[in-house]
This record gives C-alpha cells, structure tokens and sequence, in this order.
C-alpha cells in the first residue's frame, strides 16, 4: 500500500496545490472586486490601504500563480510571509490562539503555503511543462559523444 501511495504523491501535492492556491485567490478577488461577499462581509479594500489593499493583490496574484504551478516556491514563499504578517499584525494581539483571534484561515494559509516551498508544485503544474520542454531541449543540442574532448597531441 506504501508503494502505491507514494506513487500517487506527485499529484496529491498538486491537487493540494491548486485548491489552497484556488482559495486563496479567491480571498484576494473578494477583496479586490467586491465578489464572493466582498471583503469583511461586502464591499472592496480601498485601494492603496496599507496593509488590506496590498494583502489582497498578494492573495489574488499569488494564488493564481500557486493554482497554476508557476514559479510555485516563490509565489508560496510570499503568500506565506503576507499571511504569517496578518495573522501576527492583525489576530494574535486579540489573543493567542487562532480559534481565539479568528486566525485559522491566515495560519492555514501561512502553513499551507509554506509547505509548498519545501515540495515544490508537484503533478500537473505548469513548472513541469516548463522543465520538461527544457531537459528535452538540452538533450536534443548535446554534443555527440566525444565530440567535447579535446585531442591529444602527439
């Protein structure tokens, strides 16, 4: 059973990846264009808001850019420091745990986030596509064998 879930690994990693990076967009555009109940229970971040406008941006972009797979690690590692920025500039001065403060989803997403820069985008991302047409590339303009090694002078 072992083998056959760690076959499987690659594409729970990327399942997992597009639906926290699907979610956390969907955070951003709440705030940004007032859809899925707005921001706060309705309505939009006025723009420039420092620090709810920018948050928004780095949960829209970010999350897009994690739902795709695309420059996974680094799009995750600032998507991870906005929310560890929220939840301990915004929830923990309310109290100490999050389901005290109301920061679950920030400390899941910070969590979440940051486990992806550690595993990368796994299956079905777009970083693989990317990878996958340059290992092609590099094989196809090698030099045949023994064409790089100088010769010996006699």
């Amino acid at each position: 059973m072992t083998g056959r879930l760690d076959s499987a690994q690659p594409y729970a990693l990327g399942l997992f990846r597009i639906i926290v990076g699907l979610l956390f967009a969907c955070h951003g555009a709440a705030s940004l264009f007032g859809v899925l109940g707005g921001a706060m229970g309705g309505g939009t971040v006025p723009t420039g808001a420092w620090p709810g406008w920018y948050a928004a941006v780095i949960q829209l972009v970010g999350g897009a850019l994690v739902a795709l797979g695309l420059g996974t690690r680094a799009a995750a590692f600032i998507s991870s420091g906005s929310m560890a920025y929220a939840y301990f500039s915004v929830h923990q001065p309310a109290a100490l745990w999050p389901l005290q403060n109301g920061g679950e989803p920030s400390a899941m997403f910070c969590w979440a986030m940051l486990l992806m820069v550690f595993t990368g985008s796994g299956a079905l991302g777009v970083d693989r596509l990317f990878k996958a047409r340059t290992e092609r590339t590099e094989r196809t303009t090698e030099s045949p064998a023994g064409a790089d090694r100088e010769p010996v002078a006699a």
